[in-house]
């Protein structure tokens, strides 16, 4: 969601919400969920640094066990610190911080219960959300496609952060591991915080190079065929350093 640029700890109320989680339920920051905060910090900040978000549209989030931390509601991402750690459990119940999770927290949950992500990246990237108004897959423009599994399906439109969306989103996601949100944006998931990130960057890369070729008048891109694909699948089984 594009989300005001405001900061909770000026508005009275915001902070209210999560303060409805008994303070028992509440516990210390592990150091593992210190260091994992500030790596998703870093990461929320590239995304308006590299030009995928504006202001705090889109959030990240990353999986500690069993608590996701994940961005505050409102809050422009450099001014977050480490005092503003926010997390969840798998249930949505807020067990770190005193911010509110972002709005698009069913989408998060959703991916984690569903799939072995540890990373979660939601952008409102320009290109790829323009390629989500025009059609239902992103045509094979490229053999990174096979990166993210296979040619990006579209998720139905639905209201932001709703469990239609999220439900939608699923869908989309089968055996993938990004998607793009009709009208909306992108969502990618990885094994790390790195790895979620490069797919979305990598996704709308990809979408930006099918509206380059496609605007071309008179002229169709060559999309590649299933074939093509597959044999660009074994190889990148071998692709990288060894060892």
């Amino acid at each position: 969601m594009a989300e005001q640029q405001r900061d909770p700890r000026g508005v009275r109320g915001v902070r209210e919400g999560a303060q409805d989680v008994p303070e028992s339920r509440m516990r210390g920051v592990r150091a593992e969920e210190a260091n994992a905060w500030e790596a998703l910090v870093a990461t929320a900040r590239r995304t308006v640094s590299d030009g995928l978000v504006v202001g705090t549209s889109g959030n990240v989030s990353v999986r500690v066990g069993d608590t996701v931390l994940v961005t505050p509601s409102g809050v422009p991402y450099d001014r977050l610190t480490a005092d503003d750690v926010t997390g969840v459990d798998l249930d949505g119940r807020q067990v770190l911080g005193t911010l509110v999770p972002t709005s698009e927290l069913p989408m998060h949950l959703a991916v984690y219960r569903s799939t072995d992500a540890r990373a979660v990246v939601h952008t409102h990237a320009v290109h790829a959300t323009a390629v989500s108004t025009l059609v239902h897959e992103l045509p094979a423009i490229h053999y990174m496609t096979v990166a993210l599994g296979g040619p990006v399906r579209v998720a139905p439109y639905a209201t932001y952060g709703t469990d239609e969306l999220a439900e939608n989103m699923l869908h989309a996601l089968a055996d993938r591991s990004g998607c793009l949100l009709q009208n909306h944006g992108t969502l990618t998931y990885g094994a790390t915080l790195d790895q979620a990130y490069d797919r979305t960057a990598q996704l709308e890369w990809m979408c930006r190079l099918w509206l380059t070729a496609s605007a071309v008048p008179g002229r169709s891109p060559t999309l590649l065929s299933e074939a093509q694909l597959a044999e660009v699948g074994e190889r990148l089984r071998g692709y990288g350093q060894r060892g």
